[in-house]
């Protein structure tokens, strides 16, 4: 059964021959009963317009407008040759449903009006002779109803596929938007992910670096103090890779790491740590902390641990020789509270903004996207009297 009803979906118009066929048979059975009755053949015009009548019921989906303009004029030839109502008429109901339904506006409303004129005019013309004035005009009225419905009819399966269509409509924009979403999701974590990339290998390899040109140093002088700085690159260089392996395990989909863990983001807790790796660097570090320390939301935490790793790796590149920093974190009971400065030459402020001295980091810009993403604020810039001083609140919830 469902292959028989796609294949008359697909099949319109000959579905509509088929009915037409069968039209024109019960029209032709009629004429023919009619002319024996009356010992003559059908007449011409009688057959003509059963013909004309069942072939717009053939074409009515084809060329719904046509065909009703085709079956208004067969109208009009049945009265100025006085072809009484036939069964072929039928067809008129059928192509006053095709027009509300499928037709154009103009068509629609001229198939509402020219139905409903049709029956009192066939009633005028070929009044019944065993009923009055009032009889006629009953019977008017009742045959006026079946043009009514089938338009009627017509229109509501017209709104009932324009909701579908609209349905449909809104179905495939929500995909689309969908879409557009998941996109910019990915977007915005590949960003994410790209901040999170500069400040680890940007912290670690400077780490790394001021190292090695210290090992490289005192290699033939100071031995065990060249060991010591090859062990802190070793260090430093496995945290780097730790913490690239759970950045990049977020882009694997459906993939474990080799260990079968991630590495856990950082927080503020490991702000100690990460100092104490920055003074074995040799850089001078003052850290206190205020206020009493609690958890906090997992966005707050990492944002503060990146921008002191960020702050420190600016200063470490761009604050000179004998620089030293200094790092306060803040309880607050509605957020947490940063500041971290330095006392050295440090690089012009425009330099900062550009993504530090390269042009080509984040720098403060990274900094700042990762404060506006929990709703905090961040101060940065020159100190007076020289070095370089950021600050930044975090709230405990987002701004709204």
């Amino acid at each position: 059964m469902q292959r028989l009803y796609e294949f008359l979906r697909r099949h319109p118009t000959g579905v509509d021959t088929f009915w037409a066929v069968v039209l024109l048979m019960v029209a032709f059975v009629g004429l023919a009963s009619q002319g024996n009755g009356q010992g003559r053949i059908p007449e011409i015009p009688a057959v003509a317009v059963s013909l004309l009548l069942s072939l717009a019921v053939a074409l009515r989906r084809k060329w719904p407008e046509k065909m009703l303009l085709l079956s208004a004029g067969v109208g009009v030839v049945q009265l100025v040759t006085d072809v009484s109502v036939l069964p072929a008429d039928f067809a008129m109901l059928v192509l006053i449903y095709t027009v509300a339904a499928e037709g154009a506006d103009w068509a629609r409303r001229f198939a509402l009006v020219g139905g409903l004129c049709a029956a009192p005019i066939s009633q005028l013309a070929w009044p019944n002779e065993y009923s009055g004035v009032g009889g006629n005009i009953l019977i008017a009225g009742f045959t006026m109803v079946p043009f009514a419905l089938a338009w009627t009819l017509g229109d509501s399966i017209r709104t009932r596929r324009a909701y579908f269509a609209q349905l449909e409509e809104r179905a495939t924009r929500l995909e689309q938007e969908r879409e557009a979403q998941a996109k910019v999701a990915v977007a915005a974590e590949r960003a994410r992910i790209a901040r999170e990339l500069h400040d680890v290998v940007a912290h670690n390899v400077s780490v790394m670096v001021v190292q090695a040109d210290g090992a490289a140093y005192v290699m033939d002088t100071a031995p065990d103090q060249a060991r010591k700085a090859l062990e802190t690159i070793s260090g430093t260089g496995r945290q780097a890779l730790a913490e690239m392996r759970r950045l990049l395990g977020v882009l694997r989909t459906g993939e474990q790491q080799e260990s079968g863990e991630y590495v856990p983001q950082p927080d503020v807790r490991q702000i100690d740590e990460l100092v104490e790796q920055v003074r074995g660097s040799g850089l001078t570090v003052d850290f206190k902390i205020e206020g009493t320390p609690r958890p906090l939301p997992s966005g707050v935490e990492l944002t503060a641990y990146r921008i002191v790793q960020e702050a420190l790796t600016n200063t470490r590149k761009h604050g000179g020789d004998n620089a030293g920093a200094s790092v306060r974190i803040v309880y607050f009971d509605d957020g947490l509270g940063l500041l971290v400065e330095d006392d050295g030459q440090g690089a012009p402020h425009e330099l900062y903004e550009d993504g530090g001295a390269d042009g080509r980091g984040h720098g403060l810009i990274g900094m700042r996207e990762r404060v506006g993403m929990v709703g905090g604020t961040l101060d940065a810039g020159p100190r007076p009297g020289g070095g370089f001083r950021i600050s930044a609140l975090l709230p405990l919830k987002p701004a709204h």
